[in-house]
Order: structure tokens, then sequence, then C-alpha cells
């Protein structure tokens, strides 16, 4: 190791926060199974066993990031007690959240309530997960995975 690389400051890096959003379903046929590569198989059998056991895969999409700090600044920003801000705080208590439709109208009341106590960044984060939620409000099977990634 380099004098340089032993001298240096450690920084730990802030974890993210990401929101996935449902994009397609994936549904392996019985007449697809036997042209997929077997490297191809792997995959596909080891996404089953730990997500759904009824041969389909959920697709799912980056639509929002943000720091982990900046993720609690925000969420503070909604009512103490708030059923939105308990959800929300569910994050980093348990790892990963899940909004469905049974969220949404409680999320982006809350949400658009907080606004005028929000920074430009937290109003930014607020307009991209109210055009999230507004989605699975169009169309209920969608749904959004918000987990903790660290460094």
């Amino acid at each position: 190791m380099s004098d340089h690389a032993r001298h240096q400051p450690y920084h730990e890096q802030d974890p993210m926060v990401v929101f996935y959003s449902l994009s397609r379903k994936f549904v392996q046929k019985k007449e697809d199974e036997d042209r997929t590569p077997q490297e191809a198989k792997e995959v596909i059998y080891y996404s089953l066993a730990i997500g759904h056991h009824l041969g389909v895969i959920d697709c799912l999409k980056t639509c929002l990031e943000c720091p982990l700090s900046g993720y609690r600044a925000w969420v503070a920003k909604l009512p103490e007690e708030s059923t939105a801000r308990r959800k929300l705080e569910g994050l980093p208590r348990y790892g990963e959240i899940c909004i469905d439709s049974t969220h949404t109208h409680m999320l982006a009341c809350a949400l658009d309530k907080a606004r005028p106590q929000m920074n430009e960044q937290e109003q930014t984060w607020t307009d991209a997960l109210i055009a999230a939620l507004q989605m699975i409000e169009n169309e209920p099977a969608i749904y959004l995975m918000v987990k903790r990634r660290d460094g």
C-alpha cells in the first residue's frame, strides 16, 4: 500500500435511498424454457427463489435516488405522528419499504402539505415521488420498492 493511500482520511459514504418502480412483469413460458441458455436460467431461477414463486419476475427501474441523510431530513418535514411520516420512516428502520395503491393519496397529500417547509432539493424529490405515486393511481398494479443502498 502506498504512503499516500495509507494516510488518506477515511470518509464513510452516505448510504443512498433508491426508489424503484415496477416497469413490467416478466413471465417465463414453458416453451421459452427450452430455448433459454443455462446461464440465463440460473439468473431466472435465483430471481424466482428470492421473489415470486409463480414464474413471474418484476422488472424494476430507478425513479428517484437521494442520500439517506437527505431522506431523513426530507421525511422529518412531514407532520409528526402522521401515517405518511411513519410509513417513510420505516425505510431506515427496516432497510426497505413498499409503496402501493393503498399509500398514494396519503403520501401525496402529506408531501404537498409539507412542501413550503422543504428546500429546493426536497421539493425536487417530492415532485418525483408524487409523479411516481400518480403512476400508481393510474395503474394500481404498479408499486414502488424503496431500499437503502450502502456505499
